[in-house]
């Protein structure tokens, strides 16, 4: 089993590219694991994690409502922002500069093979992250993703999670709002529920800007230990 990570930050780069990339990754996964089987050998297959950040756009997952997306063609074009139907579960959700969106495309057979856990332990790799910098973040029933101040009236979403599994290889995966320009979000019913507000880890510390470097440190520092994997 291959528990060596190939990690790769991208910068700001478009969505549709990067998404192309994933798949790229992801095939080369599968087809090696189809070989595997079909000629009985025993190849290592390669596991990557992908940082970047992607200039205003909204994606809407497999099972969304394209009504949760409150805006027309032309407002998208006025505000600079794209929009894409993808093939990952989940609503509809926004990524943008100061958000760090992590792509694991990992083979999870060389791990454990439990989407449930998969996603747990995504959120538990943004819990830890969070309580380094003083804040309480959660899960919250039936809402995958990471939060705040659960069961008030002022709960709040920090990270959404939307993830696409096929021959246990993944690929999509989490964005966690750093330096968010929130207001994007007002365009959108996040994840589609209705009346639940999001956040940015600079608005809760009250700082104009979080250095996103160091959030992604902390983010594969706990990713690493969570699954008991090693960066190649």
């Amino acid at each position: 089993m291959n528990r060596k990570l190939e990690i790769q930050d991208l910068g700001l780069k478009d969505y549709k590219e990067t998404w192309e990339y994933q798949e790229e990754l992801f095939k080369e996964i599968i087809d090696l694991k189809i070989k595997n089987r079909r000629e009985e050998s025993s190849l290592e297959t390669p596991n990557h994690f992908l940082f970047v950040e992607h200039p205003h756009v909204y994606t809407l997952g497999k099972s969304g409502d394209i009504e949760n997306l409150l805006i027309s063609e032309t407002k998208l074009t006025e505000i600079g922002a794209t929009y894409y139907k993808i093939n990952r579960g989940g609503d509809i959700t926004y990524h943008g500069p100061g958000q760090i969106v992590g792509y694991p495309i990992i083979d999870l057979e060389n791990f454990f093979t439990d989407i449930h856990k998969y996603l747990r332990l995504l959120e538990e790799m943004v819990i830890l992250t969070l309580a380094e910098y003083g804040v309480k973040a959660e899960r919250s029933k039936g809402e995958t993703g990471v939060w705040l101040d659960v069961g008030t009236p002022f709960a709040r979403k920090i990270c959404a999670m939307g993830v696409r599994a096929s021959r246990w290889v993944t690929m999509h995966g989490f964005a966690l709002n750093v330096n968010s320009d929130l207001g994007y979000f007002d365009n959108m019913i996040p994840c589609g529920i209705k009346g639940k507000a999001v956040t940015s880890l600079n608005v809760e510390l009250g700082k104009a800007e979080i250095n996103m470097a160091e959030v992604k440190e902390k983010l594969l520092k706990h990713f690493l230990t969570l699954f008991e994997a090693e960066s190649k």
